[in-house]
């Protein structure tokens, strides 16, 4: 049964970031998706501890994401800027494949032009 109940709140917050990415500039979005979709699928078999921090990152970005769109409601998208700063003292925690990922992250949404061009539905 915790094991039902685990699952649901992995997939609870899974389908909540989604639906936060909706509200991100559509190439933050596409990006965003894939990112999560990538993160969440990798960490299928993460042992007990691996998902107690996996869970605990990741709630506090639904959380920081809420924030920011509920603060961005009302604004220009084009005006809005989400995201937040990583502390020193949380990167310092990160292996070396991690700081890898965080490295091509900032790589691909720094781009001055985008890889491929995204269209909004009906635009």
């Amino acid at each position: 049964m915790a094991a039902a109940a685990h699952v649901s709140a992995v997939r609870s917050l899974y389908k909540r970031i989604l639906v936060l990415h909706r509200f991100l500039p559509i190439d933050l979005r596409a990006l965003g998706d894939q990112y999560v979709k990538d993160e969440f699928r990798r960490h299928k078999g993460a042992t007990p501890e691996e998902t107690k921090g996996f869970m605990r990152e990741w709630q506090n970005y639904k959380d920081t994401l809420q924030t920011q769109v509920l603060e961005s409601a009302g604004e220009r998208l084009s005006d809005v800027k989400f995201g937040t700063n990583l502390p020193e003292v949380k990167l310092r925690d990160f292996q070396d494949e991690q700081i890898g990922q965080l490295y091509e992250l900032m790589l691909e949404s720094t781009k001055p032009s985008r890889q491929f061009d995204i269209q909004e539905d009906g635009k």
